[in-house]
């Protein structure tokens, strides 16, 4: 015979490594640049106030800090060596995702990945990007940084 269960039992789950501070794109962005030595925020800084530049940062997983600039043609992301930002683990697919710019900004395109692609925690297949927006792909976390919309 088993028990009910009381309110006591209940239990939940706590994502330490997913825990943020801010909830908006442009909050996360602060505080990251605030963990960032001067040289290294001023390049990111410069990025985020131009209209036609884009970059994504590296803030965790064995890149932590590698800075990729997004250019007009758009930018392939995997685990293929001639991917234009390589992610080498197996959690990344050797395409998996593509950011491409168009007149209203910057979207990211899973490019059917089997792990999937995410953005601030949603799974998307693609997704117009704000600055301060955290994408993540396979054990990788990035910050995408513009300084469109």
């Amino acid at each position: 015979m088993q028990a009910e269960p009381t309110q006591n039992e209940l239990t939940t789950t706590l994502h330490l490594s997913l825990a943020q501070v801010s909830d908006s794109p442009a909050g996360v962005l602060d505080e990251y640049l605030a963990t960032l030595p001067q040289a290294d925020r001023s390049i990111i800084e410069e990025i985020a106030g131009s209209k036609d530049k884009a970059m994504v940062v590296i803030n965790k997983g064995s890149n932590l800090g590698s800075r990729y600039l997004i250019n007009t043609q758009g930018t392939t992301i995997g685990r293929s060596t001639t991917s234009d930002i390589f992610l080498d683990d197996v959690t990344v697919s050797r395409a998996h995702a593509v950011i491409e710019m168009n007149p209203e900004g910057f979207v990211l395109k899973d490019s059917g990945s089997l792990n999937g692609t995410y953005v601030n925690n949603v799974s998307v297949s693609s997704k117009d990007l704000n600055s301060g927006d955290q994408i993540q792909i396979g054990k990788f976390h990035m910050i995408f940084v513009s300084g469109r919309k």
